[in-house]
C-alpha cells in the first residue's frame, strides 16, 4: 500500500511540475502537504525516470524522455524483422468485429499495421498508431487522452486510467520491457500504473515482445503471470528462454513453421 501511496503522490507532483513547467522546492513543498526530504526522494526519483528535470531550488518539466522509453522511431529501428512477424501472428489472432486495445510501442505498432484492412474497434493511446488506423475505412478509432509525453507519442498518468475506467474491451495487445519468471515489467512507473488500468478492462490480455525482452527485468514491475492470457514473440526464442513462460501462458512463436504453444496454466 506504501508503494501505491507513492506513486500516486510522484504521479500529482510530475503533472504539477509539467503543467507549469518550473515549480520551486517551496511551493512544491507546500502544494504537497509533505515534507521537503520526501518531495526531494520523490523529485530525484522522477529525475531519474526522466519524467522532470532536477533543477537548483526546484524541478521543470518538459522532458524529451521517459525513462526506459527511448524515441519512437529509434525504438522501430530495432529487431525490425522480428517485430514485423510478431504483428503479424498477433494480427491473426484478433477476428474481426472485436473491440481491441492498442497499447503504444513499437511493437504493438507493428500489430496496428496488420490490422488496416480489417473491421474492428479500435482504442489506443498512441498518436502514431493512431494516426495510423486514422484513415482506415474498417476501423472504428478510439483515442484514449491524456498528458502525451514527448518523442513517444503515448499518453500516461491519472487523466488516461480516468479515461479508461468505464471502458471495456475484449483484447488487450500490451508492450512490455522485460519478461522474467516473476511476471512482467516496464520502464516507467507511469506507463506501468496506465498499462494496468489498461488490463483492468480487457477481457484478454496479449503480450508482444521480441525474444530480446526475456530475462530481462525492467525498472517497474508490470504484473504478474497469472494476469497474462498469452505472449507472442518471435523464432529466436531460446529453450532457456521459453521455460521462463511455460506453464504460465500460451505462447505463440511468430514466423515458425508451426506455432509453438505453452502449457494454459
Amino acid at each position: 500500500m506504501a508503494i501505491v501511496v507513492a506513486e500516486e503522490r510522484r504521479q500529482k507532483l510530475a503533472e504539477l511540475v509539467n503543467e507549469r513547467g518550473y515549480i520551486p522546492l517551496a511551493e512544491l513543498v507546500d502544494l504537497m502537504g509533505v515534507s521537503e526530504s520526501t518531495v526531494r526522494r520523490d523529485l530525484d526519483s522522477l529525475h531519474d525516470a526522466g519524467i522532470v528535470r532536477r533543477t537548483h531550488g526546484g524541478a521543470a518539466g518538459s522532458i524529451e524522455r521517459v525513462a526506459g522509453l527511448t524515441a519512437f522511431d529509434e525504438r522501430r529501428q530495432k529487431q525490425v524483422n522480428e517485430k514485423q512477424q510478431i504483428g503479424a501472428a498477433m494480427a491473426a489472432i484478433i477476428q474481426d468485429g472485436e473491440t481491441v486495445f492498442l497499447d503504444g510501442g513499437t511493437t504493438t505498432y507493428e500489430v496496428a499495421r496488420h490490422l488496416i484492412h480489417r473491421s474492428l474497434l479500435v482504442f489506443t493511446n498512441s498518436l502514431p498508431i493512431a494516426n495510423l488506423l486514422s484513415g482506415c475505412r474498417g476501423i472504428d478509432l478510439v483515442v484514449v487522452g491524456g498528458v502525451v509525453y514527448p518523442k513517444t507519442g503515448v499518453a500516461l498518468g491519472p487523466m488516461t486510467t480516468a479515461a479508461l475506467r468505464d471502458l471495456h474491451v475484449q483484447r488487450l495487445v500490451l508492450g512490455v520491457a522485460g519478461i522474467t519468471r516473476r511476471g512482467l515489467f516496464n520502464g516507467n512507473l507511469l506507463l506501468v500504473e496506465t498499462e494496468r488500468a489498461m488490463m483492468a478492462c480487457a477481457e484478454e490480455t496479449n503480450v508482444v515482445a521480441d525474444a530480446t525482452k526475456f530475462g530481462q527485468p525492467g525498472l517497474a514491475f508490470l504484473a504478474e503471470w497469472g494476469d497474462i492470457h498469452r505472449v507472442v514473440t518471435d523464432e529466436s526464442l531460446s529453450d532457456e528462454q521459453r521455460t521462463l513462460v511455460a506453464g504460465n501462458v500460451d505462447l505463440v512463436i511468430a514466423g515458425a513453421k508451426s506455432q509453438a504453444k505453452a502449457e494454459v496454466r
